[in-house]
């Protein structure tokens, strides 16, 4: 997948699959994050997360491996009147004093990650009692919905996609992280309605994995011309609202209270 790709990808999902502000509202005001805490985004190019935070007066370091993403992270940062310190770098292969953190934040991200690895980097990254938030927000679909009719969509060209049908929620994540050695963990789940123009979802669709996996130009804008033609039939007013669902996982490092 070309630099250029990620970029363009990135800046297109990037109305549509932004964290809602109840994420940060709830992460804070639960003490997941406190705000003037240090915290670590992994693979910050891809969302919001490093940015609402910082905001709401966290200071942030943001790790990515894409040049292309860091710098249109930099960008909007700059524009919302927040700094982010950038590391470019691998997850896996980064390399952080023990204890320089209060949080470390996976957003959207996680089922990419090395998670064994990156499990016990961050209880080393982690000071005593620091949090580990997993976070994810994913469009749901549902019977007849423009989800749902989108997916069938893809996997007529795709149908070796297996990131179809999901439901918003990764139960195994909890057992890999309790094994891992965290604590007082804790899990929610909320449903958003995001509206969503036409143009923006086809973009969202083209952009997803199961879309990008075709590797070619010609059937992904045949893909396009048929999800046009569904939507102008099946789901003509816009703005559509698009259910999705944000699950967050929080847990302590071994060594402190939580």
């Amino acid at each position: 997948m070309s630099e250029d790709f990620v970029r363009n990808a990135a800046e297109r999902l990037r109305q549509v699959t932004e964290f809602p502000e109840v994420f940060f509202e709830r992460v804070i005001a639960d003490g997941s994050v406190r705000s003037g805490g240090a915290v670590l985004d992994l693979h910050c190019g891809g969302s919001n997360v490093a940015r609402g935070l910082a905001v709401r007066g966290c200071a942030l370091t943001g790790i990515d491996h894409s040049a292309p993403l860091l710098a249109q992270a930099a960008e909007l940062d700059r524009r919302a009147g927040v700094t982010v310190r950038q590391w470019r770098a691998r997850v896996e292969n980064a390399d952080f004093p023990p204890a320089s953190f209060d949080a470390i934040t996976a957003a959207q991200c996680w089922s990419a990650c090395d998670r064994p690895r990156t499990l016990a980097l961050a209880r080393g990254w982690l000071r005593p009692g620091g949090r580990l938030l997993i976070a994810q927000f994913q469009w749901l679909p549902l019977a007849g919905n423009v989800v749902q009719d989108s997916e069938r969509l893809i996997l007529a060209r795709n149908p070796g996609w297996t990131g179809h049908s999901g439901s918003g929620l990764h139960p195994l994540w909890l057992k890999e992280v309790a094994e891992a050695g965290f604590a007082d963990l804790r899990s929610w789940s909320l449903d958003v309605q995001v509206p969503c123009s036409h143009v923006a979802w086809r973009s969202r669709v083209r952009s997803s994995p199961g879309v990008a996996a075709l590797g070619d130009e010609a059937r992904v804008r045949q893909l396009d011309v048929e999800l046009m033609a569904m939507l102008s039939l099946r789901h003509p007013g816009e703005p559509m609202v698009v259910p999705h669902r944000l699950w967050v996982v929080s847990a302590a490092a071994p060594g402190g209270a939580g």
